[in-house]
C-alpha cells in the first residue's frame, strides 16, 4: 500500500491510501475493494439518479459487481441480476438473446461486459429493446486505443476480451439510442482517484499525463 497519497472512497467513505491492483497504483480501496472505474461510476450514478424516484424504478444489472450489488438492491424498487455463467443471479442468460419482455426495465447497468461479447451490436440492441422509453443504460467498456480492433478469438491475456474498444466504440451506442452523455475522470475531484495509473501505451487516446489515463462512463437513454 502506498502511504504517500491519501484518498477518499465515495462508496464506503474510507479515507487513506489505495492499494496497487494488477500493476495499477492507487487503484483498490482496501475497505470495500472498489476500483478506479467503480468510484467514477458511483459518483456519475449519484448525479444522474439524483432527480429520479428510484424507489419506483426496476433495474437490471449484468455481471453484478459486489461494489454495486448491495447499493443497487436498496436503491431500486426492483433489482435483478443477470449473467451467462455466474451463479446466484436472477437470470442466467445470454445478453445477445435475452428471454425478457420488451420495455420492462427503467435502468440497466453493464460495466466492462460488451468487450467480451462476440455480437455486441446485437447485445446493445437487446438492451435497447428491454429498456423502457426514457430508461437509462450505463454501458462502460475499457477504451484502450483510437479505433476499435476486433479479435479472431478471445484473448486469454486480456481477460478473454474479443475486442479492444477504441474511441469510435461509442458510435455503436449512438446508432441505437436516442440520447447519450459521456462522463470522464476529469469530472470528479482528484481525492476520489478515478484515474488509471501505470499504462505503458504512450499514445493512448485518454492519456492525461505520463502516469495517468482517464476513464469514461457512457450513459445512454432510450
Amino acid at each position: 500500500m502506498d502511504v504517500n497519497k491519501q484518498y477518499h472512497c465515495p462508496l464506503c467513505n474510507y479515507k487513506g491510501s489505495f492499494m496497487t491492483f494488477r500493476g495499477r497504483q492507487h487503484a483498490l480501496c482496501p475497505q470495500c475493494s472498489s476500483l478506479e472505474r467503480h468510484r467514477l461510476q458511483f459518483v456519475v450514478l449519484q448525479n444522474i439518479l439524483s432527480d429520479k424516484n428510484t424507489s419506483e424504478m426496476k433495474a437490471l444489472h449484468f455481471a453484478p459487481e459486489p461494489a454495486f450489488r448491495a447499493w443497487f438492491s436498496h436503491l431500486f424498487y426492483e433489482y435483478k441480476t443477470a449473467d451467462i455463467e455466474m451463479e446466484g443471479v436472477d437470470f442466467k442468460v445470454d445478453i445477445q438473446d435475452l428471454p425478457l419482455a420488451d420495455r420492462q426495465f427503467d435502468f440497466i447497468f453493464a460495466s466492462h461486459v460488451l468487450e467480451h461479447i462476440p455480437d455486441d451490436r446485437k447485445a446493445i440492441s437487446e438492451i435497447h429493446r428491454i429498456l423502457k422509453p426514457g430508461g437509462i443504460a450505463i454501458l462502460p467498456v475499457p477504451i484502450v486505443c483510437e479505433k476499435t480492433i476486433e479479435y479472431d478469438a478471445p484473448d486469454p491475456e486480456e481477460d478473454f476480451h474479443v475486442r479492444a474498444p477504441g474511441m469510435d466504440y461509442y458510435d455503436r451506442y449512438e446508432a441505437c439510442f436516442s440520447k447519450w452523455e459521456y462522463y470522464s475522470s476529469n469530472s470528479l475531484p482528484d481525492i476520489y482517484q478515478p484515474y488509471v495509473y501505470g499504462s505503458s501505451v504512450k499514445d493512448h487516446p485518454l492519456r492525461v499525463d505520463t502516469e495517468r489515463l482517464m476513464d469514461v462512463v457512457p450513459v445512454v437513454y432510450r
